[in-house]
């Protein structure tokens, strides 16, 4: 069902006011750029999480799963078949969510939503506010004139009109080449800013024409708003990734695709030019991430289930320079369906099956680390040709990873001040000598980071 290439929609609007670049915020703003992607936690446990653990660990964002009503139903993707844009889905109403959003910010968090605006629901019934629907008839909002009319499936990714006008999974294709259209999906997402929200995620950006877009953030009472398009990178397909930077990050799955590659079949030493390096768009516009909500169940990335693996490629995303990184957090899940426990509500981390990946201590101090790196060029790269690699972020921190199934030590060059420091890793103190160097045994399967102002453990 509705998942991460979901329907697109109409290329009508050739004549499209298209912003400029210089609008755009191709950051996440602030200095903080890490985003706890919270994947279908209620709004009260967002708030909550946001106070105790979020705020304290340095992130600078929490991104919150779809708010508007939508069809009823236990599944997850239920989520991303809106009904109306009424704050009234499974995590929340207009109340929890703005006390959310208030809440966070007193944090210090800032708050990112995942906006579904490709699409409205299929088939009919009513929606989890109470609003009434059939296909393609959404009273008070759309009617028939607003979709495609396009309304069989995608079936080419290499053309261009069937990726943007037709239907995937059988969900309703908004016309945004049409005013009417852009005017109400612009009005939601005004909504939003209006109780505080601080961006957007974009669900199914690819379906969309980047004009269409681009006319659409136009309209809004903060143009300028940090947003992230879900574009996903297919290699000979007729829409690209980097048609979108215009208005702003757009995520780069070609890097958690490589990870899960380089981390389970090949060597980390393969990491050294990470990035650009690699072909990927520019890191001041790619949002990047080990695995999200789609990947982590259609197994095209590293998952929860995959141990030290998992647990290592995003110590190492949070220790690298590129990108603006996600921390998916979610649920454990044997059916690729099924919703998340307690319709959201989480009593406590790592109960009822809640993963709290964000919170896993081996990634959570790693946010800390970049934020105290943020700007610092990687420095002193070491590596065993194999799966053991090391490197400096300038002269505030340095990383040490030991993917090999043996214990390794070894005396590294850093380019930090002598004293001592806190591998955060494992909170034990390190001391690096007058002359830059540290001495370390790393077990196998673990790592080692220290970074200035984290003298003590």
């Amino acid at each position: 069902m509705a998942r991460r290439t979901l329907a697109g929609v109409a290329a009508l609007a050739v004549a499209s006011v298209v912003m400029t670049p210089t609008v755009a915020q191709a950051a996440p703003p602030g200095n903080k750029d890490v985003t706890a992607v919270l994947f279908e936690w209620n709004f009260n446990s967002v708030a909550r999480e946001c106070t105790t653990t979020l705020g304290p660990a340095g992130y600078g964002s929490v991104q919150v799963s779809p708010p508007a009503e939508h069809i009823q139903g236990s599944q997850w993707w239920t989520s991303y078949q809106p009904v109306s844009y009424k704050i009234a889905g499974r995590l929340g109403d207009r109340t929890a969510f703005r006390n959310m959003v208030n809440t966070c910010h007193a944090a210090g968090v800032k708050v990112v939503v995942d906006a579904v605006i490709n699409h409205m629901a299929a088939g009919n019934g009513t929606g989890t506010g109470g609003s009434s629907y059939t296909k393609y008839n959404y009273p008070g909002l759309y009617s028939s004139p607003d979709f495609d009319n396009c309304t069989s499936q995608i079936t080419n990714y290499q053309d261009r009109w069937n990726v943007q006008n037709c239907e995937l999974v059988g969900l309703a294709d908004l016309d945004t080449g049409e005013n009417y259209v852009r005017g109400a999906i612009a009005g939601y997402l005004n909504d939003l800013l209006s109780l505080g929200v601080d961006g957007f995620r974009v669900d199914a950006a690819k379906h969309m024409p980047a004009a269409d877009l681009a006319n659409i953030k136009s309209r809004l009472s903060n143009p300028g708003v940090y947003w992230k398009q879900e574009a996903i990178y297919g290699a000979g397909e007729a829409v690209q990734p980097s048609e979108y930077t215009g208005t702003g990050d757009v995520q780069e799955f070609r890097y958690a695709y490589d990870l899960k590659r380089v981390f389970n079949n090949e060597n980390l030493a393969y990491l050294k030019n990470y990035g650009e390096g690699w072909g990927y768009m520019n890191s001041g516009v790619s949002g990047v991430f080990v695995d999200n909500h789609d990947t982590e169940r259609n197994g095209s990335t590293l998952n929860y289930k995959d141990g030290a693996n998992y647990t290592l490629a995003n110590v190492f995303m949070l220790a690298w320079p590129y990108g603006s990184p996600d921390i998916n957090s979610g649920y454990e899940f044997s059916d690729h369906d099924a919703g998340p426990p307690n319709g959201g509500q989480v009593n406590a981390c790592w109960q009822n099956g809640w993963k709290c990946q964000h919170a896993w201590p081996e990634i959570k101090s790693m946010v800390a680390f970049r934020n105290a790196t943020r700007g610092q060029a990687v420095t002193n790269w070491w590596d065993n040709g194999n799966d053991a690699i090391a490197f400096g972020r300038g002269n505030k921190g340095f990383v040490a990873v030991n993917h090999e199934s043996g214990s390794l030590t070894r005396t590294y060059q850093t380019s930090l001040p002598a004293g001592t420091y806190c591998n955060v890793q494992n909170n034990t103190p390190v001391t690096v000598n007058g002359s830059g160097q540290l001495t370390a045994t790393l077990g196998s399967n673990t790592a080692l980071a220290v970074y200035a102002g984290k003298s003590s453990c």
